[in-house]
């Protein structure tokens, strides 16, 4: 079968559930080949194999943590000349889109995006995407070169499949461009306990209708009985409410959980975009006609400080 190049997104070893995500996808189209950049490269070998890479590529230098991105996409170029895939399957991060599309330039082929969903075709692999604000689905494919493909976070399954998970070190020579932007500190973040919201199997978000920043304790109850994320709309973001790291929609951050509680949104075009590829969408608003009871699964009518307390109550007691 032919390799699916997949980039592994990790900390100091750890593996990020996107990547064994791209491991599932990778294995409809061939056998998957994961490529661990820096720190606690090595150590991610056997969760990749046990998620179906045949072979683990490991490199470590110090250019990976003290520079932005080219010494990367220096290493998967050198990853890809090795390998000679089918395809390149990268996470739809901020920093890996940025790979993949440095990645794509080098090697003369096209790039595909935030894809939703990948099937094996005549022609290459065949990426489903949510374009124009989530109006539409397309289905596409790269035309020229090696497909690089961008996923978006819980597109797929996570799904053992023990393989053998071969380790071999990647020799990886960096450019003259590679040591052109350098990290000078770094400031980690304040670690909520919740699950990372691009991430999360369940976002809760909240929006105009919290009406207040000390409101959203509420929200965030009920996203703590669940195992959620928290999200929040433009509206609430810019009135202050809750940090724009927690913003979703168009000019945030795009989500896809398996379930997304919206909470007070009236489902402006904008929020909905950042969403709308959810699996399962439950609404609750007091205003009957919000444009967010057309897209939604569920949706509940009603004053939120009257429903989300009884809902936390019911998640708690069913937990026991």
């Amino acid at each position: 079968m032919a390799e699916i190049l997949v980039y592994v997104d990790h900390i100091d070893g750890a593996v990020r559930k996107p990547t064994l995500e791209l491991l599932t996808l990778a294995r409809r189209l061939g056998d998957p080949v994961a490529v661990a950049l820096g720190n606690g490269a090595a150590d991610t070998a056997p969760v990749l194999a046990e998620h179906g890479a045949v072979k683990v590529l490991t490199a470590d230098a110090p250019e990976f943590a003290e520079y932005l991105v080219v010494p990367k996409v220096d290493a998967l170029q050198a990853a890809y000349e090795a390998v000679s895939p089918a395809a390149v399957l990268v996470p739809s991060s901020a920093e890996a889109k940025e790979i993949a599309a440095r990645l794509a330039v080098r090697i003369g082929s096209g790039v595909i995006t935030d894809a939703v969903d990948l099937e094996a075709g005549d022609e290459g692999p065949v990426a489903t995407q949510s374009v124009f604000a989530a109006s539409f689905t397309t289905k596409s494919r790269v035309s020229k070169g090696t497909p690089v493909i961008t996923v978006k976070p819980n597109s797929a399954p996570v799904e053992p499949a023990p393989a053998a998970g071969a380790v071999e070190t990647l020799s990886v020579s960096f450019g003259p461009l590679a040591t052109g932007t350098k990290v000078t500190s770094r400031t980690p973040r304040e670690s909520t306990g919740r699950p990372e919201l691009t991430e999360a199997a369940i976002v809760v978000s909240g929006g105009r209708g919290v009406n207040g920043a000390e409101n959203f304790a509420i929200i965030e109850a009920l996203a703590d009985s669940l195992g959620a994320a928290v999200g929040a709309s433009r509206a609430a973001v810019d009135a202050g409410w809750y940090p724009h790291a927690n913003q979703v929609g168009q000019t945030g951050k795009s989500v896809s959980p398996q379930l997304y509680i919206a909470s007070g949104i009236s489902g402006a075009i904008q929020h909905r975009a950042g969403m709308q590829t959810s699996k399962t969408i439950v609404a609750i608003n007091k205003d009957a006609e919000a444009p967010i009871f057309e897209l939604v699964d569920y949706g509940v009518v009603g004053d939120l400080f009257d429903v989300i307390p009884q809902l936390t109550e019911e998640v708690k007691n069913r937990k026991g």
